[in-house]
């Protein structure tokens, strides 16, 4: 049985190539019959491996009339084995009211960071845990029951960073056979037998229900955890090749995508890469997956220029070549005086605003020709109508103007929503103003007091072009 387990653990190392060779290694041991077994074996394996091993015992203030028992254990046990031992101590419960975690996620969050400064501070190259079989499937019940996809039920990663799991393919029965035979002391953590715990439960309640339908439940579950590993590195990989094409553009807080890509991908492979894109923009971490949903109907369904509106301020546009995520906070024109004649450069909106020398109307001066330009780039405007300076802002609290062909007077905010002009651009849309009057809603309207007609005798042009990168 010894022989057989040590085997099995040194082909799992070999497997998942957690060692090579010649590293210092930082055991967790807590006194349970997993670390207690793992110091043993890894000590049975040392020479084999030509590694170097140090524990650490981790106290959680849990269980404060147990814990010294187990530091006794540990202690002796590492004596045993020559291996030298530290106790740190973690305060959870600080954790859990300044960053509003439960208890377990608490414990589990400066349990790794103890794991991480202790072998940063003892130049350790890896960190050995004690988690089984049984822990993995455990783990894959509990997020089955709890709702995810492939990349949860993969369960517990056999190595991650600095961290290796040993143990991972060896069940409880094997060590408590071989702590048995080895006659290896180990305590049972209280905490465990509290069938309050899901985790608990599953193992007291569910896993001996699923073993009476397939008495090998535990290696199927884990046989059933290792495939989705398999393909979801598979998966992660072909995300990592088709992203690399589809960015256009990224910083910290927007990531620009082209469109063109996700009219051949299967929505499978399309939520795949809005998640990872997200998570790789600062900015745009924490979007769920109805969000993400949210996303690929705006892609799949929506029309250039339209955008869903997500938490945290983020937002997510169809453009007519790409699709943009951002959490930008929406930009705001600024004033400017406008040069007549000359141009003047409109930076938050991307455009330059080109006004013309002041024409005196001559005979044959051509209304239809400015007429049958479109009102969204170009403006004929009345000058006699007009006071000097012009300028170009944003808009204001009880703005209204005159649409052309509208008749009468509107209010600016009514013309917006009338218009549908997502309420994150309107701060950005230019208004051309003579005093309080506005002239030009760029990109939209003129204003119809200061329209050219039959009786005009000077006229100001002006027209907008797009500013170039």
């Amino acid at each position: 049985m010894s022989r057989d387990i040590l085997n099995k653990v040194a082909s799992t190392i070999q497997k998942y190539a957690m060692l090579s060779g010649g590293e210092k290694i930082l055991i967790g041991i807590s006194g349970g019959p997993d670390s207690v077994c793992l110091a043993s074996i890894l000590h049975l394996l040392k020479d084999r491996f030509q590694v170097e091993l140090h524990a650490l015992y981790i106290d959680h203030s849990f269980r404060p009339q147990e814990t010294p028992e187990e530091i006794l254990l540990c202690q002796g046990i590492c004596e045993q084995y020559g291996i030298p031992l530290r106790v740190k101590a973690v305060d959870v419960q600080t954790t859990i009211n300044e960053g509003k975690l439960n208890k377990q996620e608490a414990a589990r969050k400066l349990r790794y960071a103890a794991y991480e400064e202790t072998a940063l501070d003892l130049s350790a190259n890896r960190i050995a845990l004690g988690h089984t079989a049984d822990d993995q499937a455990e783990t894959f019940l509990m997020r089955l029951l709890r709702g995810t996809g492939t990349t949860g039920l993969g369960g517990i990663p056999p190595t991650r960073n600095m961290i290796i799991r040993p143990l991972i393919e060896c069940g409880k029965q094997e060590i408590e056979l071989y702590l048995k035979s080895h006659k290896v002391d180990f305590i049972v953590d209280s905490s465990n037998l509290n069938a309050d715990y899901t985790r608990n439960s599953i193992r007291m309640k569910l896993i001996p229900l699923l073993e009476s339908f397939n008495p090998d439940i535990i290696h199927t579950l884990c046989t059933t955890a290792e495939i989705l590993r398999d393909e979801e590195r598979y998966f992660e990989l072909l995300v990592t090749k088709t992203l690399m094409k589809m960015i256009s553009r990224k910083t910290d807080q927007r990531i620009e995508l082209f469109a063109t890509p996700f009219d051949a991908m299967d929505k499978v492979l399309i939520r795949r890469v809005l998640r990872r894109a997200l998570n790789e923009t600062k900015g745009l971490k924490g979007i769920g997956f109805t969000h993400i949903e949210d996303i690929i109907r705006l892609i799949k369904n929506g029309n250039p220029g339209d955008r869903i509106y997500l938490p945290k301020g983020i937002r997510a546009i169809k453009d007519y070549s790409t699709i943009v995520i951002t959490s930008e906070p929406p930009m705001k024109m600024k004033t400017y005086t406008l040069k007549v004649p000359g141009k003047t450069i409109l930076k938050e909106a991307g455009l330059v605003v080109t006004a013309s020398e002041i024409l005196k109307r001559e005979r044959g001066h051509g209304l239809e020709t400015d007429a049958a330009r479109s009102p969204k780039t170009f403006m004929a405007v009345d000058a006699d109508k007009i006071r000097f300076p012009l300028r170009a802002r944003r808009r204001e609290d009880g703005d209204f103007f005159f649409p052309s062909g509208f008749g009468k007077r509107k209010k600016l905010q009514d013309f917006f929503v009338d218009e549908k002009v997502p309420r994150d651009e309107r701060d950005r849309i230019p208004l051309i103003t003579s005093g309080n009057d506005i002239i030009w809603v760029v990109g939209y309207r003129g204003d119809n007091r200061f329209m050219v007609t039959q009786s005009t005798k000077t006229i100001l042009h002006l027209e907008t072009g797009k500013l170039r990168d």
